[in-house]
């Protein structure tokens, strides 16, 4: 419905057909006006060790920008006790003074034997309210337990706060020293996703918890959780997934390019992923897992030497738009800002945070990127439009493609309200 948006001190104050005063305007006739993308997932500034990743979160949140994305959520370096966790946080913090998008930090537990109550307290302290663990990577110190989670899952009775997971069960990853890309769905075969997503969800029913599994992979998994926990599929065990897994298949690592689709959980197969797509209404939200690296850091022979992660934070609208319309709008917004504590933003609504981008309607196929890597999967990918403005808090980050820039906000040091 054709409305004008009247914006004041960064929050929309009213939505009207009528034309009022105002100091400036801009004509969006004939596009779509849309709230901000949320993106839950993304990895800035990853420190991997021999590895960092290649945006960090000023050249990220460019191209976050001009993917229509107003707000992104990263993570801090995994932490083993309350002293660990805010050393992190400081660290995070600095690293993300000059993100040009409102932000808010996840903590990140990895394998530990500090008290959790204590840890969870330091994080309320922090003003952090979601925590991430791992289910996999014991070879790195970052696995969490199956006790470890159910005590957190009962500390959220006392202390409320999102727990998030990356679930794959780790007894059945094999990481072997003669893998290639190429392997790399046997080394984490869907099952292991799957297994372990019912699990969790298992043990979430029984606590009574909330958890939110980060990049579900494969539609065989969502199909098992419907099938056994619809009850509280998206009530208390939350999905997200990525528009990697909506696009492409095993088929893409089968010749030497396929380096350039290393991620985990890999991709899955062509029947995976079709019925992943039929499954789009019991995905709650859409995340990237941005993690983006340059074409010569994957240029290993060995898996094992590979950093595993792709960029996709400024094409994740423009694809799942392309595929699957107005119904994924929610999906990439109210339901992210619903899950994530973010009550003023997401919609367009009198009240809210004024972040809106302007959306041109237009057949296309993606042909640049504004990521600091040089290289980009979704390259030729057909698609509905592009996003033409971009604005955080009544303010152009980007205004007719052109990037003006702006200082984001760190959103677990803003008031309740956000």
């Amino acid at each position: 419905m054709p409305l004008n948006v009247y914006i004041s001190d960064g929050r929309i104050v009213a939505l009207k057909k009528t034309i009022e005063a105002c100091d400036s305007t801009y004509d969006a006739e004939g596009n779509l006006v849309i709230p901000g993308i949320i993106d839950p997932h993304v990895h800035f500034s990853l420190d991997l060790g021999r590895y960092v990743s290649r945006d960090d979160f000023h050249t990220g949140s460019k191209a976050a920008a001009f993917g229509g994305v107003t707000t992104f959520l990263d993570f801090l370096d995994p932490s083993d006790s309350p002293r660990s966790l805010r050393e992190t946080y400081d660290k995070r913090k600095k690293e993300a003074s000059d993100a040009c998008l409102d932000h808010k930090f996840h903590a990140t537990l990895k394998s530990t034997d500090c008290d959790l109550k204590d840890y969870v307290m330091t994080m309320r302290d922090l003003k952090l309210d979601s925590l991430k663990v791992f289910t996999t990577y014991s070879e790195s110190g970052r696995m969490s337990d199956r006790e470890t989670i159910e005590t957190l899952l009962g500390l959220q009775n006392h202390y409320p706060f999102l727990l998030l997971a990356h679930i794959e069960n780790d007894a059945m990853i094999t990481l072997d020293e003669t893998y290639t890309h190429q392997d790399l769905p046997r080394s984490r075969p869907s099952e292991s996703e799957t297994s372990e997503a019912l699990a969790l969800a298992e043990l979430v029913n029984r606590t009574h918890g909330e958890l939110y599994m980060v990049h579900l992979s494969s539609g065989h998994t969502i199909e098992r959780l419907k099938e056994r926990f619809s009850g509280i599929l998206n009530r208390r065990f939350h999905v997200e997934s990525c528009p990697q897994y909506f696009t492409f298949s095993t088929k893409m690592l089968k010749n030497d390019q396929g380096r350039y689709f290393t991620f985990a959980p890999p991709l899955r197969s062509e029947k995976e992923r079709t019925t992943l797509i039929g499954n789009i209404d019991s995905i709650g939200t859409i995340g990237t897992d941005h993690c983006a690296f340059n074409k010569a850091d994957k240029h290993n022979e060995r898996l094992i030497d590979m950093p595993l992660g792709i960029p996709g934070v400024e094409q994740a609208f423009d694809i799942m738009y392309a595929r699957f319309g107005p119904s994924i709008i929610d999906k990439m917004t109210r339901n992210v800002a619903q899950k994530m504590r973010l009550p003023k933003k997401g919609r367009i609504k009198e009240g809210y945070d004024a972040d809106l981008f302007i959306y041109e309607e237009t057949d296309r196929t993606i042909d640049t990127f504004h990521n600091a890597t040089d290289y980009n999967p979704y390259l030729n990918q057909p698609v509905k439009g592009h996003v033409k403005c971009t604005m955080s808090r009544g303010r152009f980050i980007m205004k007719d493609r052109t990037f003006l820039g702006g200082k984001g906000r760190l959103l677990n040091e803003e008031k309740s309200d956000h």
